[in-house]
């Protein structure tokens, strides 16, 4: 049985010996895109469908980023003797990273139809539906609404934890779907530590982002002043901050998850060599 403090101290440990490999990866593949990402949400308010296009294309294009920076310090953490070979490590697992993640996606959609089932059958009407902005709801239909996806929210941390070590299978393995069942074998029977390690980390993350973007956001603005198109210095300031927070804690969890993949892997042919 593994020690979810032991993979901790081996992710800190991790972490600062090689702290000047990380940092680059995560300054330009991790930090810019999720800076880029904050300020470009602010110009998403009554942009037009042309100008709306045109950002989501290029938001797509940095998670992109984003992910394959990811896969690096996943290389990295899998194997620190790689240093700056991590890079092309991650380019070359990068297709089949994306194939995975496509198919997660479309399985994630598949969980949202009842969602859609429940609001169709109240008589909400999407195509009256102005861009942009989300159909009136009755009441009943938001009843229902929050029902499920109360019901759904343990399903998923279920599902969080049991994938938790896809990406570090995908890399350290170079596997790709078939990274999705070796994570699930992993995983098995440790599952509700790692449901606790998430909802600690989430609870973390989502205080340390609110006090950045938030609270922060808050002075700035008073002390800078908001523009007029909704793009100023306080909103790029802002994501600036939020997105070093973002990057701290994609750098942990990435690491972490890594780390956690070698100790389930050792585990397990521990007590298949007995």
């Amino acid at each position: 049985m593994i020690s979810m403090g032991t993979v901790w101290d081996r992710t800190a440990e991790f972490l600062s010996d090689n702290l000047g490999t990380i940092l680059p990866i995560a300054l330009t593949a991790i930090f810019v895109p999720a800076a880029i990402s904050g300020s470009l949400g602010e110009l998403n308010r009554g942009a037009t469908p042309g100008l709306a296009a045109g950002l989501g294309l290029a938001s797509l294009l940095l998670a992109v980023v984003t992910f394959w920076g990811q896969l690096a310090i996943t290389a990295l953490a899998l194997d620190p003797s790689l240093g700056k070979g991590a890079v092309p490590a991650a380019t070359r697992r990068l297709p089949a990273g994306l194939l995975v993640m496509i198919v997660l996606l479309l399985a994630a959609l598949l969980l949202a139809i009842p969602v859609g089932v429940i609001l169709a059958l109240n008589g909400v009407d999407f195509s009256a539906a102005t861009p942009g902005a989300m159909p009136q709801v009755p009441p009943a239909a938001a009843l229902w609404v929050t029902l499920y996806v109360l019901a759904l929210l343990p399903v998923l941390l279920w599902l969080a934890a049991r994938l938790a070590v896809v990406l570090p299978a995908l890399v350290g393995e170079r596997l790709a779907i078939g990274a999705i069942p070796r994570s699930w074998r992993l995983t098995g029977g440790v599952a509700l530590k790692i449901v606790g390690v998430l909802i600690l980390y989430a609870v973390v993350a989502t205080v340390a982002s609110l006090a950045a973007t938030t609270a922060f956001g808050a002075v700035i603005t008073l002390v800078a002043g908001r523009g007029e198109d909704g793009l100023s210095l306080a909103t790029v300031l802002t994501g600036t901050v939020g997105g070093a927070v973002s990057t701290a804690f994609t750098v942990l969890g990435t690491a972490f998850t890594a780390k956690l993949f070698l100790a389930l892997r050792a585990a397990k042919e521990a007590a298949a060599a007995q």
